[in-house]
């Protein structure tokens, strides 16, 4: 099993220089994909990294490779820097793929723990096998049937744990919304919106988050301690403090 959270000291700096970055979504230009970020220093590292969101670059600090990163320096290219690449198009694309893989096989941890019996026997290793494959591999394999039965996988486990009378806001625009004092222990915010939603003091124990867009969403005071399928990004996007009760393994993000 590979490590699900970045380690950039055993990357090349990939996001850095693969992805396009906007300045509208909270970094501090515009960019596009293949061209190095202004700040990444010569051993690929980022010159600014303390000072990300004092600086502008907020987007940087919402995001996380789920350890694709530093799988594709070391295993997908054998430890080769994207300064030895002479397709950086095809780099990308790989991070991509890698970076699909690995938040799926971070998803089907949790509903595999939550669930037990919920995961496909050999679901898990068919990714892994993926996983390790050369970069044509990679690119030519149908991820998106992949997505598919991931997908139901997840819908089954999430159904087994919740109580099928909790609330269904799956795709539903809260954006702005107080929802303090609702009750959402359980309820499925699956694809919903909740930029700058207030949820701050809520149970949110059980509740299914896949996809959920929480950008500057309040969750201070919020007990997120099972919420299912709850990521790093999404952690970091939240506006959270010391009272809110994150799930193990989820890091407090430095801004809260």
């Amino acid at each position: 099993m590979p490590v699900l959270s970045s380690d950039c000291s055993r990357c090349s700096g990939l996001c850095c220089v693969l992805l396009p970055f906007s300045g509208s979504d909270g970094f501090g230009v515009t960019k596009s994909g293949g061209t190095p970020c202004a700040h990444l220093t010569g051993s690929d590292a980022c010159g600014i990294h303390a000072t990300l969101r004092r600086d502008g670059w907020v987007g940087c600090t919402r995001f996380e490779c789920f350890g694709a990163g530093q799988h594709v320096t070391q295993v997908t290219y054998g430890g080769a820097s994207w300064r030895d690449q002479a397709d950086l198009g095809e780099m990308a694309a790989v991070l991509s793929v890698v970076r699909s893989l690995h938040e799926m096989l971070l998803h089907l941890g949790t509903a595999g723990d939550r669930a037990p019996g919920s995961v496909p026997d050999g679901l898990v290793e068919e990714i892994l096998v993926l996983d390790r494959a050369d970069p044509v591999t990679l690119l030519t394999a149908d991820v998106d049937d992949l997505y598919s039965r991931v997908g139901a996988t997840l819908a089954d486990a999430s159904a087994r744990v919740r109580p099928a009378s909790a609330d269904d806001l799956a795709h539903a625009d809260l954006a702005g919304h107080d929802l303090r004092g609702r009750d959402l222990s359980g309820a499925s915010l699956r694809g919903a919106t909740l930029i700058r939603t207030d949820l701050r003091g809520l149970d949110l124990r059980d509740t299914d988050v896949l996809g959920a867009d929480l950008r500057d969403a309040d969750v201070r005071g919020a007990d997120l301690s099972t919420t299912l399928f709850l990521t790093q990004p999404q952690v970091n996007a939240a506006t959270g403090d010391s009272t809110t009760v994150l799930p193990e393994g989820l890091d407090v993000p430095g801004h809260w």
